[in-house]
């Protein structure tokens, strides 16, 4: 159990809530019905409302407890930080281990374990793995705006700004990889809470890049954008190619595989690989009573085949492609047994490079020219640069008071400050 008071702090809460409404008899002194009948379990989501992990655990809450003995209540309840190593540290340490509290946590959460991460506070091995509900690839995207379309592209042009989590998750180490691999330099901004604030960053122009996110959750979370085509897709993470995702873009979109160098590349890789097919699981703590992890495990793969259920996902716009709670469990414990050898060359592919400073810059002159969001600005020694500007990510002054981008006028001189690269976006105009 940690002893850092911080993780004390922020679980305080939720370990009261969760103690106050235990099951107080020993485990294994009832049947699994008796056990569950007028109690509840709390579903712990290890990441924000709204993305991919909260949508896929708050949708089999709904319909799970009818196909567990007992018919106990599903409460769902958040517990964001670290990529979800906050939750998957309160689920094996904290959690009350009779089968009335399970959690989805980040796939990436055995391979925090094999890399040795700092804070890492469980044995992924010993967790008792429910389910998995879809089964799918990741895939590393660009805001269409960037004009970038494909990974030589992104090599070429450079100015990638991805938004990212925390700790070892896929949204982190995906551009870590491209760039350790490949050659690119994406910028990586981690701390987000979670994919749907990481999706409104960069709807905002914040940032303009997700490293990592699934197919199945960029359809049911991102669908306006991709009606709108205002994403594109450059690599996919899985063992094989989806079609959908090709036929999407109109063009192949390679496997990161494509680019290993060697076998050791390919088998650090595919340690990668094997929490992208963990997928969005869900985890109970570990020493459950046997009998009540066989009932969570037949529930799960029940409500997989629920026409409710499976009717629900489909209105969602949610695939479904399950992996039962044994294969995930297997694929948990390869990833934390892995040989050294592809533990150490991930860690070379994963490790943080210097080209991650973000390019600001600052210019002094004259406007020059203006039309829509677009802007030039000329120096005092004739040099033009041609800059955006953005309705709500620009911020603008007049004269010293708080302005919009829409009073910018031709021959208003200007000091802006701006990202370079493919953005070229002014993040502050203090003109007069």
């Amino acid at each position: 159990m940690t002893k850092n008071r911080h993780f004390g702090a922020a679980l305080v809460g939720v370990t009261a809530l969760i103690t106050a409404s235990a099951m107080a008899d020993p485990a294994g002194a009832q049947s699994v019905e008796a056990f569950y009948k007028g109690n509840t379990i709390k579903l712990i989501i290890g990441y924000s409302a709204g993305g991919g992990y909260d949508v896929y655990a708050r949708a089999l809450g709904r319909y799970i407890n009818k196909h567990i003995p007992g018919n106990p209540a599903i409460v769902p309840q958040n517990m964001t930080g670290a990529g979800s190593r906050l939750a998957a540290n309160f689920l094996y340490n904290l959690a009350p281990k009779d089968g009335s509290v399970i959690a989805t946590l980040g796939q990436a959460m055995p391979l925090d374990q094999a890399m040795g991460e700092k804070g890492v506070k469980y044995d992924a091995a010993k967790f008792n793995w429910i389910g998995n509900s879809i089964v799918d690839n990741n895939l590393t995207s660009v805001w269409a705006a960037t004009e970038i379309k494909t990974i030589e592209d992104a090599k070429r042009m450079g100015g990638v700004v991805c938004g990212a989590t925390g700790a070892t998750s896929p949204s982190v180490t995906s551009p870590q990889i491209i760039n350790n691999l490949i050659g690119t330099k994406f910028k990586i901004i981690r701390g987000y809470p979670g994919g749907s604030i990481i999706n409104l960053a960069v709807a905002r122009g914040e940032v303009n890049c997700r490293g990592s996110n699934s197919w199945s959750s960029t359809k049911a979370t991102l669908g306006d954008h991709l009606k709108k085509r205002e994403l594109n897709f450059i690599l996919q993470w899985g063992t094989e190619k989806d079609p959908e995702i090709e036929a999407y873009m109109g063009r192949p979109v390679p496997l990161i595989t494509e680019f290993a160098k060697t076998d050791l590349d390919r088998q650090a890789l595919n340690m990668i690989l094997a929490g992208v097919a963990i997928g969005r699981p869900i985890i109970a703590p570990p020493k459950v009573p046997a009998d009540r992890v066989a009932a969570l495990r037949k529930a799960f793969d029940a409500t997989m085949k629920d026409k409710e259920f499976r009717d629900f996902t489909r209105k969602q716009k949610m695939d479904l492609r399950p992996m039962s709670g044994e294969e995930v469990q297997k694929l948990a414990v390869s990833v934390v047994s892995a040989p050294k050898e592809a533990v150490e060359r991930l860690r070379q592919l994963i490790s943080p490079n210097d080209v991650n400073a973000i390019a600001e810059a600052t210019i002094n002159g004259t406007i020059s020219a203006l039309e829509k969001r677009n802007i030039t600005i000329t120096d005092a020694s004739c040099k033009a640069v041609k800059l955006k500007v953005h309705p709500k990510q620009t911020r603008v002054k007049l004269a010293g008071k708080k302005s919009s981008s829409a009073a910018l006028k031709t021959n208003m001189q200007c000091r802006l400050t701006y990202i370079g690269g493919v953005t070229n976006l002014v993040t502050n105009a203090d003109c007069k």
